[in-house]
């Protein structure tokens, strides 16, 4: 199953991501982020309560956990934490999750087309990848390894609690060799509050480098 359940969260193609590399195996972190945005308002004193929008995440440690980075990156943009949701002006609902995997397979290398041990192997008999006695990975066939895919995001709503108005509506998605859940939601996060709210309707791909700079792109 894919962990934890999602109930809500809009998925959007990865198909250069999944060309290009994988965010685990990677010197950088690659996100495709979507958002959109109404009347967000600038930070004028305005509050928020993050909570969570799969009801079956709410009150769980975990949960808490993420809930904090998405809470320190709106306190950083000027907003201030509520006391409580009851007190805040601004709902902020938070999901997150991975798939269950998708296996891809990888073949590389192949036989060694050299004239030398081309025609003559063949004659003296040798074992496909042997050669005088000794093995040789150039003249084996190609290698097929299978590895196992996962796609994991974020989806962040925010409501005005005095119009029930959607402020902001935004997802944040990655392909990775690894499907821990503490590696990609704090990754994911960063990327969605890259350059945030950013322009309503645009898909960006979000590259975090090692050094913690983040490159943007437009898709």
């Amino acid at each position: 199953m894919k962990q934890p359940h999602k109930t809500s969260l809009k998925r959007f193609v990865l198909p250069v991501l999944l060309a290009a590399g994988l965010s685990a195996c990677a010197p950088t972190f690659n996100a495709d982020v979507s958002r959109f945005a109404t009347t967000l308002p600038a930070p004028q004193g305005q509050t928020f309560a993050v909570v969570a929008d799969d009801p079956k995440l709410a009150g769980g440690l975990e949960f808490a956990l993420y809930a904090d980075l998405v809470a320190d990156q709106l306190t950083k943009l000027g907003y201030s934490a509520a006391a409580s949701p009851a007190e805040a002006t601004m709902l902020v609902r938070f999901d997150y999750g991975v798939d269950n995997g998708r296996e891809r397979v990888r073949t590389t290398g192949g036989r060694f087309n050299d004239p030398f041990f081309g025609p003559w192997g063949r004659g003296f008999g040798f074992r496909r990848g042997f050669a005088f006695g000794f093995h040789d990975p150039f003249l084996a066939g190609p290698e097929v390894r299978s590895y196992t895919v996962y796609v994991g995001d974020v989806d962040l709503k925010i409501d005005s609690t005095t119009t029930g108005e959607r402020l902001f509506e935004g997802q944040a998605q990655a392909a990775s060799r690894s499907n821990r859940l503490q590696t990609l939601v704090p990754n994911l996060v960063d990327a969605l509050f890259t350059d945030f709210p950013g322009n309503s309707g645009e898909t960006l791909r979000i590259t975090i480098k090692d050094d913690g700079k983040t490159v943007r792109e437009v898709q």
